[in-house]
């Protein structure tokens, strides 16, 4: 399964924030089976990311947005997704509920803050998604997250983003297997080798050095056996040693 993942906010390529949801979602997907074959960080700007949807839709088996969801001026990802797909906003009662419950407990939790600020939420401009798509409701938050067609898109809030992951990650189960060795061998001394594997064997291999620690060879196939075969043949031919410690 090839999945693409697109995060959206001036404030992430601004480096104002860092983009640990596309890290998050990249380990989560390929851990799950799945293969992350495009990241991709744009700005809130409407119809760039109704193109880029629109051509990952096309390529890839699914696309997740994380993003620019909201009621706010610069929350333009739930537009660009309806215009992606040629559709309406619209608000489903149940998801107009959800924030309704929402903005009713947190006025419960924080009166004075509400009070200070005269706090007043446009209810439907938070729960508008684009018709005909799957209502995502948010467990941890205002923003509901939704999925129309092959498209995820989330809120960009990374508590939010993983707790509506989490609904939906069986939907990105894939037959990709992967396995990691460590080794404290300098990555020029394993060029010949690793390529020796890729020849050899059906897998995909990759060596990655690393800023602390022992560098990383990581062999990914989608047939267990054979990826256990080159993980054994790289393991007579390579420096291994143990994992780091978590």
């Amino acid at each position: 399964m090839e999945v693409a993942v697109l995060t959206v906010g001036d404030e992430v390529l601004a480096g104002d924030i860092t983009n640990t949801n596309a890290q998050w979602l990249a380990e989560r997907l390929t851990r799950g089976g799945a293969t992350v074959v495009r990241i991709l960080t744009v700005p809130d700007d409407r119809a760039l990311i109704a193109e880029t949807v629109a051509e990952w839709s096309a390529a890839f088996d699914a696309v997740i947005v994380t993003g620019g969801l909201g009621g706010t001026h610069d929350d333009v990802t739930a537009d660009a997704i309806a215009d992606t797909f040629g559709r309406e906003l619209v608000v489903d009662d149940a998801v107009r509920e959800d924030v309704i419950e929402t903005v009713a407990a947190y006025r419960d939790r924080n009166p004075e803050t509400v009070e200070a600020h005269d706090i007043d939420i446009d209810v439907d401009a938070w729960a508008a998604l684009p018709s005909g798509g799957r209502a995502l409701i948010n467990p941890e938050g205002l923003c509901p997250g939704c999925v129309v067609e092959n498209v995820y898109v989330f809120p960009g809030v990374p508590v939010e983003m993983k707790a509506l992951f989490e609904l939906v990650e069986a939907e990105f189960e894939g037959d990709t297997v992967s396995e990691t060795l460590y080794t404290p061998q300098p990555e020029g001394s394993m060029v010949g080798v690793v390529g020796d594997a890729r020849d050899r064997f059906e897998v995909a291999v990759g060596s990655y050095p690393a800023t602390e620690g022992h560098n990383r060879i990581r062999v990914s196939g989608t047939d267990p056996d054979v990826v256990a075969e080159a993980v054994a043949w790289l393991s007579e031919r390579v420096e291994i040693a143990a994992p780091p410690e978590e």
